[in-house]
């Protein structure tokens, strides 16, 4: 059993099936030694998790989804590395999106929720760097939504 796979079953962590695009892209793109993956939404076994901080969600909320866009990252790192989860060698950064309202201040606490999974699950190879941002609205009603850039071998 790999290192990676080890990780996430001490976490309890299984991968879904990768999310397919809602538009005209690819979910990733591999360009040399490098993985750049599509934004995930905060899709979990229960649907999609949509809503607004700052507006009826909580932080507890937004950090559980943003959780599941890196749940969601990991599915698609999986499925352009051939399920060798191995090959990741840094997770290089991370773009995060929070569907708030305009006086909500707590976006990087929301993106932890990826951000402390990736470190969980990569260990200091999940150490990267970061946005948060605030967006007014995100594809589908999503809560949250990260995209990443991955090096691989």
């Amino acid at each position: 059993m790999s290192e990676v796979a080890k990780r996430l079953a001490e976490l309890g962590l299984e991968i879904p099936r990768p999310v397919a695009p809602v538009a005209n892209y690819v979910p990733f793109v591999v360009s040399g030694r490098e993985l750049f993956i599509s934004g995930q939404v905060s899709m979990g076994p229960n649907g999609l998790v949509t809503g607004k901080l700052g507006a009826g969600m909580t932080i507890e909320d937004g950090i559980a989804a943003a959780e599941l866009c890196g749940v969601n990252l990991i599915a698609q790192m999986n499925a352009a590395l051939d399920g060798d989860l191995d090959r990741v060698r840094r997770i290089v950064k991370l773009g995060g999106f929070v569907n708030c309202t305009p006086d909500f201040t707590d976006q990087p606490k929301v993106i932890n929720g990826a951000s402390d999974l990736m470190v969980a699950v990569f260990g200091d190879a999940g150490r990267h760097a970061r946005a948060a941002v605030g967006a007014p609205s995100l594809p589908l009603g999503a809560a949250v939504e990260v995209d990443a850039i991955v090096e691989i071998a």
